[in-house]
């Protein structure tokens, strides 16, 4: 399956303003446990709140939950230019003719660097080279990503494994293990930063959802930087959907289940395995699929989900799935509630 731009989307028409105090700086284990922080739930005749670990009471039995099983790789680096000046790297994927998407950053971790140069030659730890090409993924348009090929050629997961750490923006206080970004349930290394929306989930919780009579599949999407989400359509990712996944969403629809996708990437392989119909198939390849008003969620009825940035692209997606009026809603009400945005912070469950 051939890599294609994304079409721009609409804006979301969900609009709030990120309040003071509302990022989680630190994993919740500093103060809670993983499924102890807060869940938000959005229905359509109202917005309640809970704590994660209450959601095997808050889904219905015969409901399936589907859950990314990618692992997060340590997926930043330090490059060094001619001059000697360290240049942190964020890469995002790794292409099917094993050139690497980057994200070049600003030494102070605080956005892109700008001053990237085609065919500039950037050294690497143990002995390798990456010389950035172009503009991904339109090499006439300039953005944050790039092109890059990296001599000797060596798989990025690889070489992640061996020299890289887990991306970190500013707004978190300290390094933190590769383990605090991943989801229990990983367990096939692949994306840049941790499908976060499942965090929350721990071993002990997935037994009484199972025994409520839940069904859990796993998909795969192994996503890539989120710094472009801002303001900006998802990149391509590359994704799966296993024949025994695509087989429980037909059984779950034709029961009247409900198919509850856990993140928006979980949202995005399914509808990019559905027919026009609904039916989803196995599937593998690219995902670069953008949902929005014209093209709504075929297949995925409710939704968890973190909390995203003011006029992120996410929100479409969110959208997409639940509506504009409910996903405003618990937007709203999580802003008044002060809940906690990003990767470490609090969740939704949207239930239209």
């Amino acid at each position: 399956m051939s890599v294609a731009a994304p079409s721009p989307p609409h804006a979301p028409r969900t609009r709030f303003t990120l309040p003071p105090g509302g990022e989680a700086h630190e994993p919740p284990e500093r103060g809670v446990t993983r499924d102890g922080v807060r869940l938000l739930v959005a229905r359509a005749d109202g917005v309640a709140h809970h704590r994660f670990r209450d959601i095997p009471g808050l889904l219905e039995p015969g409901d399936l939950v589907v859950v990314n099983t990618s692992a997060t790789l340590p997926a930043a680096i330090d490059a060094r230019r001619a001059d000697g000046r360290v240049l942190p790297l964020h890469v995002s994927t790794e292409l099917d003719d094993g050139r690497w998407v980057v994200e070049p950053r600003r030494a102070d971790g605080r956005g892109p660097d700008t001053g990237v140069r085609a065919g500039e030659s950037l050294s690497l730890a143990g002995g390798r080279w990456l010389v950035p090409e172009g503009p991904y993924p339109d090499p006439a348009i300039a953005g944050r990503l790039w092109t890059a090929r990296v001599a000797p050629p060596i798989a990025a997961a690889t070489y992640l494994a061996r020299h890289g750490r887990p991306i970190a923006y500013a707004r978190l206080t300290g390094a933190h293990a590769l383990a605090d970004h991943q989801t229990v349930y990983a367990t096939e290394a692949g994306s840049a930063e941790m499908p976060s929306a499942g965090r929350p989930f721990t071993a002990p919780l997935l037994v009484p959802l199972m025994a409520a009579g839940v069904v859990v599949a796993p998909i795969v999407l192994h996503a890539g930087v989120s710094s472009p989400e801002l303001h900006e359509p998802p990149m391509p990712e590359r994704f799966g959907v296993p024949a025994a996944t695509a087989r429980l969403v037909g059984a779950t629809r034709h029961a009247g289940g409900r198919v509850v996708a856990v993140g928006t990437t979980a949202v995005r392989a399914l509808e990019s395995a559905a027919d026009t119909d609904g039916t989803v198939r196995a599937a593998a390849g690219w995902a670069g699929l953008v949902l929005g008003p014209e093209r709504p969620a075929r297949v995925v009825d409710g939704l968890v989900t973190g909390l995203h940035e003011p006029e992120a692209s996410h929100l479409l997606l969110l959208e997409a799935v639940g509506g504009a009026d409910l996903v405003g809603d618990a937007y709203r009400a999580a802003v008044v509630a002060r809940y906690l945005w990003h990767e470490f912070g609090d969740s939704m469950l949207l239930t239209p």
